[in-house]
């Protein structure tokens, strides 16, 4: 009798210790493999919570950065740089600078990649007498924005005023009757008027805007300006200003940079605010869902070990028990010239055949009945399932050895004594 068909008849004969062996496998084999899948798709959950929380996160920071961007243009430019000396009292009272400063500066500002800033405006400003309409007013002469270089060109906060136009603010365009498209003149020259404003409530109001070379011209103040107006970036460091200011002075230390308060501003700062709260909350939940990984990852520690001894005492109870009741034909086989080692393979063989069948059972389980945490897709490596398969005969055949090994060592004639 050849060594399989013993191990068949075997199995045959005691069809439900069989089953029930294959049982204790199939059970150690599914808890191991759903444990590491569970951890696995725990760990898929995490990183999708984190990804939905960062791509919320950075979709709402860029509709806050629109929003400010827009604010800020709106409310136009909010730095100054004036010359260096300029008393800044005159400034404030006046709305101007007296000194001046040569119009090159912009462009080696812009040519230097400057990047604590945008939108540069260069401008040259003058209180003096209309004669022909005998009024006080405001003249500001203008220029297209210079762009940064190095650097993607953005649309401008104002439009360059052209050569023969004039910009009137609202209470000159209104007192005098003037609309767009009319002649006017101006200290003797002839332009006309491209453009109104609506009432700002400010010196705008009496602010008239004129090309920047024609504004010079008429004031005898060729490549001169007295300001040079810009927007700042929205940087999120506690000192804003004064990283600008030690930028823009390393370029041009004969100025001095003045900042305007505006709400823009402010949401600028809530913006960097909530970035951070956002950023806390995504490194809060990395670190809650950590503790909890963690904590499974321990319950799995000892689950798994645990699992395994029971499902392998299980099985060597269950080969105790098949041995124990297979003794008068164990006795018999030795009797009829069936050796030892061959009455221990066909012990070992089933063993080993159980643990085979019920941890491929298992991994199909594991694989394919969920628990409600799990997704879909594999959540089972391959080599998972092969250790898993593999491991499963071999610790079936360690649980059912002692029994298997008593088994091929009774003597015959011990065993058939009493039968």
């Amino acid at each position: 009798m050849t060594l399989a068909r013993l191990i068949l008849r075997e199995i045959r004969h005691r069809k439900t210790n069989f089953a029930l062996s294959v049982l204790g496998a199939v059970i150690a084999v599914a808890v191991v493999l759903a444990t590491l899948g569970s951890l696995r798709a725990y760990d898929r959950q995490t990183e999708a919570v984190v990804d939905q929380m960062e791509e919320a996160t950075k979709s709402e920071m860029a509709k806050l950065e629109d929003e400010i961007r827009k604010s800020m243009k709106g409310l136009g430019f909010n730095l100054f740089i004036f010359p260096a000396g300029q008393d800044m009292g005159e400034v404030y009272s006046e709305g101007f600078a007296s000194k001046t400063m040569p119009e090159a500066y912009v462009t080696k500002l812009a040519e230097s990649g400057v990047v604590t800033v945008n939108h540069l405006l260069p401008s040259l400003t003058k209180k003096l007498e209309w004669p022909e309409q005998k009024r006080t007013v405001i003249l500001i002469g203008v220029r297209g924005e210079v762009p940064i270089a190095f650097r993607k060109p953005k649309a401008p906060i104002i439009d360059p005023v052209a050569p023969g136009e004039l910009v009137l603010g609202y209470e000159l365009h209104r007192s005098l009757g003037l609309e767009k498209g009319d002649p006017v003149t101006f200290m003797g020259k002839n332009f006309k008027v491209s453009d109104t404003y609506e009432a700002r409530g400010s010196k705008d109001d009496i602010t008239l805007w004129m090309n920047l070379g024609e504004c010079q011209a008429m004031l005898g103040m060729q490549e001169k300006i007295n300001a040079i107006q810009a927007l700042e970036c929205n940087c999120a460091t506690v000192d804003r200003l004064g990283e600008i200011r030690t930028e823009l002075m390393e370029i041009l230390p004969d100025t001095q940079i003045i900042e305007t308060q505006s709400t823009a501003l402010a949401r600028a700062e809530a913006r960097n605010q909530a970035s951070a709260t956002a950023k806390a909350q995504i490194e809060a939940k990395k670190e809650q869902r950590a503790l909890l990984r963690a904590e499974r990852e321990k319950l799995a520690g000892w689950l798994l070990p645990v699992v395994a001894l029971v499902s392998m005492i299980w099985i060597g109870l269950l080969a105790f028990i098949n041995v124990r009741e297979r003794l008068p034909e164990i006795g018999i086989l030795r009797a009829i010239g069936v050796k030892g080692r061959t009455i221990l393979g066909a012990f070992l063989g089933r063993a080993i055949l159980a643990g085979l069948v019920g941890g491929i059972i298992g991994a199909v389980i594991a694989e394919f009945v969920r628990l409600p945490s799990m997704d879909s897709g594999l959540i089972i490596e391959t080599g998972e399932w092969i250790a898993a398969i593999s491991a499963a005969p071999v610790l079936a055949a360690l649980a059912a050895w002692l029994p298997s090994l008593a088994a091929a060592q009774r003597d015959p004639a011990e065993v058939l004594r009493y039968d």
